[in-house]
């Protein structure tokens, strides 16, 4: 069974889906470490909640990015952890993580890319008036949102859709297809 860490910087919602996955063996693995990187994000007190390591810490409390991210390397080493699953990260990885986990490292990202990369995917695709929506799963590189795509679904967005309406939709879509890619990956 190989072991993820799942690193998160909000709700938590698509740890939820991993996790559930988990347990209900749809997904061979196991959550070793959560790394999130706001003191206030709910998904500590879930990770918790299940008994998951959780490593919790502020960019500001080190000297710089690298160092912060060599803390972040030993701690996953020291879980045994072999993927990485960015799920609501919200911060760019640099080559020491990069370095230390070669192409197991993905992210999850709630738009079609190479089109609308960043943190308001969903609003700027929305806003565009894009008649088609969806869920990039793709590896982490240096660049924001631009690693190659390892898989993509996509919806028709109906006519007098809300906003509110389509983030459902996409989460709906992301809680079934990062589960089913992480199972792909870890399964090669």
């Amino acid at each position: 069974m190989k072991k993820i860490a799942v690193f998160a910087s909000g709700t938590g919602t698509n740890f939820d889906a991993i996790q559930r996955a988990i347990e209900n063996k749809e997904l061979n693995a196991e959550i070793a470490l959560v790394v999130v990187d706001k003191k206030t994000a709910k998904v500590i007190e879930k990770a918790r909640n299940k008994g998951i390591e959780t490593y919790v810490f502020s960019y500001k409390d080190f000297e710089n990015k690298a160092e912060c991210e060599k803390e972040i390397v030993r701690r996953c080493k020291a879980a045994g952890v072999e993927w990485i699953a960015l799920a609501g990260y919200m911060r760019i990885i640099t080559h020491v993580l990069l370095d230390a986990f070669p192409n197991r490292i993905i992210n999850i990202h709630p738009a079609l890319l190479p089109s609308f990369k960043g943190a308001h995917g969903i609003e700027d695709a929305y806003n565009y008036g894009c008649k088609v929506m969806g869920v990039t799963i793709h590896y982490v590189n240096e660049e924001m949102d631009a690693g190659k795509i390892i898989a993509q679904r996509a919806f028709d967005v109906p006519e007098n859709a809300t906003l509110e309406t389509v983030e459902a939709m996409i989460h709906q879509i992301e809680h079934v297809l990062y589960p089913e890619t992480l199972q792909k990956l870890l399964g090669e």
